[in-house]
């Protein structure tokens, strides 16, 4: 059974639609994130299901009890915010156990649970300072820590590290999937960086538009994306997409592309002379000094990445990126030429961008 069950969720600001009868299922114990740019409805969708943003139409289930109407204290949820907002005259060891004081928690019950959660956390040597002693990183753990006291069925997470340095977002990346992985509790986090996407979900819901536009493990969404939206959100860099013509031949489907053909995998499925899409991945980017059959560019830019280089690639109007090993040794200005294995070329319409 699923822990949380979303069904023809749709929410309107007056005449503005911000979700569009949304489904969603998140089984027990499972880490999903919702991924989209700004203004998509992935914040306004977490709120929903904590019970902070009415739904228009639809129903939500936690536990397999219908909470569409019901309070947020009573939806058995714990949730983790993009601000910390811990309580600023508190020690970290009252903003910990506030929550369960008000819900008459016995006494040593709390002790136990905060001892336990300043373990996991590494805060113990924090309980008795207040926020404002505490960096970013730190009041964040501790924000994490008073949910995880109250033992809740699901753990919601709204853009919780945005407001960290590259590195601690690194660290505490490392911690809330360890924390996932001691808990199995069932979350919800909410996120723009696909990098945060890649590394912690079982599945991610790309969204936008106010729709789900592909919902799968982090391994299918980057080797088949749905759509040209989800193959340049998610990869970093993004995938190059480049316009190009079907051509159906007895061997099967190949791409013009610039005047030069390419096979592509046998699933992809088009008309002869159809408008495409092609996607490749910067990594399955193939780039020769010498004239390998391929389309002719020239570097545009190299960005040394210490074990690998990214090199922007001009076609025309095109510039194109290629991620390739640092002892590629060519340089700004030079002619090469590009070519990508069959099984890396994706094929999308070209007026709907759906995958074929």
């Amino acid at each position: 059974m699923s822990q949380v069950q979303i069904r023809g969720v749709s929410v309107h600001y007056g005449q503005h639609e911000v979700l569009q009868r949304l489904d969603l299922d998140i089984a027990k114990s499972e880490f999903i994130v919702l991924l989209g740019p700004s203004g998509c409805g992935k914040s306004t969708l977490l709120n929903a299901i904590a019970g902070l943003q009415e739904v228009s139409s639809g129903t939500i289930e936690i536990g397999g009890h219908d909470v569409t109407r019901v309070e947020p204290k009573d939806r058995g949820i714990a949730m983790v915010f993009q601000s910390y907002a811990l309580y600023p005259r508190m020690t970290v060891r009252d903003n910990l156990s506030f929550g369960l004081k008000v819900a008459k928690v016995a006494k040593t019950e709390i002790e136990r649970r905060v001892g336990e959660v300043a373990r996991m956390l590494q805060i113990e040597a924090l309980l008795d300072r207040r926020p404002a002693e505490l960096s970013g990183g730190q009041r964040q753990r501790v924000a994490i820590g008073r949910a995880v006291v109250r033992e809740a069925k699901v753990f919601l997470f709204d853009e919780p590290l945005s407001n960290l340095d590259a590195q601690l977002r690194a660290d505490l990346r490392v911690e809330i999937k360890r924390l996932h992985q001691r808990l199995s509790a069932t979350m919800i986090y909410v996120t723009h960086d696909q990098i945060e996407a890649m590394t912690l979900a079982d599945r991610i819901a790309v969204m936008k538009d106010r729709v789900i536009q592909q919902l799968g493990t982090p391994d299918e969404i980057y080797r088949k994306p749905a759509n040209t939206f989800v193959a340049r959100f998610v990869g970093s860099p993004a995938m190059n997409l480049m316009p190009a013509m079907a051509r159906a031949e007895a061997g099967g489907l190949s791409v013009e592309i610039d005047g030069k053909s390419f096979p592509v995998d046998a699933d992809a499925k088009a008309t002869h002379d159809q408008a495409l899409t092609v996607g490749i991945r910067p990594e399955h980017l193939r780039v020769d000094v010498a004239d390998n059959g391929g389309i002719n560019g020239v570097i545009d830019v190299i960005e040394p990445m210490g074990p690998e280089k990214l090199v922007w690639i001009k076609l025309g109007d095109q510039v194109l990126c290629a991620k390739l090993d640092a002892s590629f040794g060519q340089k700004a200005g030079d002619q090469v030429w590009l070519s990508a294995q069959s099984e890396n070329i994706h094929v999308f319409d070209k007026q709907s961008g759906v995958r074929l």
